[in-house]
């Protein structure tokens, strides 16, 4: 179907039920959850029927009574400062779930960065963590969002990457040093989510390192 065909999804006015600041600038939005969805699927938000929608990833498991959106407020941006400043009882619009990038019970190593840890949390909800790996890449230490959960349900199996803060149990630097830093990697499929540049970089370091091109499948967020 072509760009001038396509249709847009069809948006639904939501009600917002929560709305909390889980770091500085970067929210948790909830709303009840009236439909099923896949792990790792998108909807997309708009706050009036004026304004284009985005796309972001759910950020909870398929079972949980809500349905939650993890974002970062743009400071030069429309959406995200008044998503920010929503309280219980606003009135969000949003589209059916949707998207490929779906979790499974397949051994995997899923890679994120920043806000995409979101679409890997709901898959981490829905009980399919077993067999993966997870590595979060950050700059700061207060962005490693669901670290408590997801260090004492995964142990050693949660890798925290920060490239511009150090901690204990946290590797020093960029996502691309810690897979360079590997001898060898795993023959499974491997999951990235983040920014285009991240997405390229990891793809390209991958197939560097022997994971062939088809086990490689990337979400980018914008």
């Amino acid at each position: 179907m072509s760009a001038k065909t396509k249709k847009e999804p069809q948006l639904f006015k939501q009600v917002v039920t929560n709305n909390d600041e889980i770091s500085p600038g970067v929210h948790v939005i909830s709303f009840r959850r009236n439909y099923d969805f896949l792990p790792g699927q998108v909807v997309k938000i708009a706050v009036d029927t004026d304004h284009p929608p985005r796309i972001y990833s759910i950020c909870s498991g398929n079972q949980e009574d809500e349905i939650r959106i993890l974002f970062n407020i743009k400071d030069d941006g429309f959406l995200t400062p008044i998503m920010a400043a929503m309280i219980p009882g606003d009135n969000l619009y949003i589209s059916e779930p949707y998207g490929s990038f779906l979790g499974t019970n397949e051994p995997a190593w899923w890679i994120a960065t920043g806000t995409g840890i979101a679409p890997f949390y709901a898959m981490y909800r829905a009980g399919l963590s077993e067999n993966k790996t997870l590595i979060h890449g950050v700059r700061q230490l207060n962005q490693f969002y669901f670290e408590y959960e997801l260090e004492w349900s995964m142990g050693e199996n949660y890798v925290r990457c920060c490239s511009q803060e150090q901690s204990c149990d946290v590797f020093p630097g960029r996502i691309t040093s810690y897979l360079s830093s590997l001898p060898e990697l795993p023959n499974v499929r491997y999951y990235l989510c983040g920014k285009a540049l991240m997405v390229v970089e990891v793809r390209d370091l991958l197939i560097e390192k022997g994971i062939d091109y088809s086990n490689i499948i990337a979400e980018i967020y914008f």
